[in-house]
């Protein structure tokens, strides 16, 4: 382990308990929109397919968290574990946000994870889709920041 590198809980090998907490993590990370804090739980040598977008390091995906950010406002994110074994995690999501012009989307994905033995994710596979959507159809109306836990999750909300 390097001196920018930490071990950050739960590690691997996951149980369904350590999963579903690592997952939860995941959201709250993402959730405050820091992305030098999130980029924090990313191995120095990750490696993210996002879209169509490659990313490699935690520099680069600390600058891509920058980049979406920026362009993606009022940003609420729900995550769901999806299945996990040994190292990997698989999860599901939805999040919401709007466009500098005020349109809103619920964007859909997957994404499959794999973690080193410190608990740092390497690897970051996500495919998504985005729907536009009316305003009155959104279902994220917690304060900016960390879902509070009585907010339904994907399940309950039918997504």
């Amino acid at each position: 382990m390097t001196t920018t590198e930490a071990i950050r809980p739960p590690v691997p090998p996951f149980t369904l308990e350590t999963a579903i907490q690592k997952v939860r993590l995941a959201e709250d990370g993402w959730n405050s929109r820091d992305a030098a804090k999130v980029a924090l739980a990313y191995s120095t040598d990750t490696n993210w397919r996002n879209r169509s977008e490659f990313v490699t390091g935690r520099d680069q995906a600390q600058a891509f968290l920058e980049r979406k950010w920026r362009k993606e406002h009022e940003y609420r994110l729900i995550k769901e574990l999806w299945a996990f074994t040994g190292n990997r995690i698989a999860v599901r999501y939805a999040y919401e946000w709007k466009d500098d012009s005020g349109n809103w989307f619920r964007s859909y994905g997957n994404e499959n994870w794999e973690f080193n033995q410190d608990g740092l994710m390497r690897n970051r596979f996500a495919a998504l889709n985005d729907l536009p959507i009316k305003e009155s159809d959104r279902l994220f109306h917690w304060p900016l920041g960390r879902r509070p836990d009585d907010h339904p999750g994907l399940s309950d909300l039918g997504l």
